[in-house]
């Protein structure tokens, strides 16, 4: 399977839709299932990775959702992360974290709250503090 380098699409921009609130966006920028991307991603509102990504991923308020066949090899620093897929590097958030199965987890995690669904593989440390 042949890779492709893409740039990642805006689906949906603050500033074309004003009147929407934060909660009710959705989605504002996806990475594709057969795409990879390499660098650093700092983004605001919400973020699907589907694809491959090599990096650093960071966002004040932003959520992270890592998809099933998501391949993410970063530091993740957001306000929120979900994850199904696979995650090699450390992920911090400073709302909470959600690994709900078939996720892969290698890497150490830190937040207020750590979700783990039965399923779940992950080798590394967690720390959760109060905010």
């Amino acid at each position: 399977m042949k890779r492709k380098y893409v740039k990642l699409v805006e689906l949906e921009r603050e500033k074309e839709r004003p009147e929407m609130k934060k909660s009710e966006k959705g989605i504002q920028t996806l990475l594709g299932p057969e795409s990879t991307l390499e660098g650093k991603l700092v983004f605001e509102g919400i973020v699907r990775l589907d694809g491959h990504f090599t990096g650093t991923v960071e966002s004040k308020e932003g959520m992270v959702i890592i998809g099933e066949k998501g391949v993410i090899n970063a530091d993740i620093l957001v306000h929120t992360a979900i994850a199904r897929g696979e995650i090699r590097g450390n992920v911090r958030a400073t709302n909470r974290i959600d690994l709900r199965s078939p996720a892969r987890i290698f890497g150490d995690m830190s937040a207020p709250v750590i979700a783990i669904e039965p399923g779940v593989i992950f080798h590394g440390n967690m720390s959760m503090k109060p905010k």
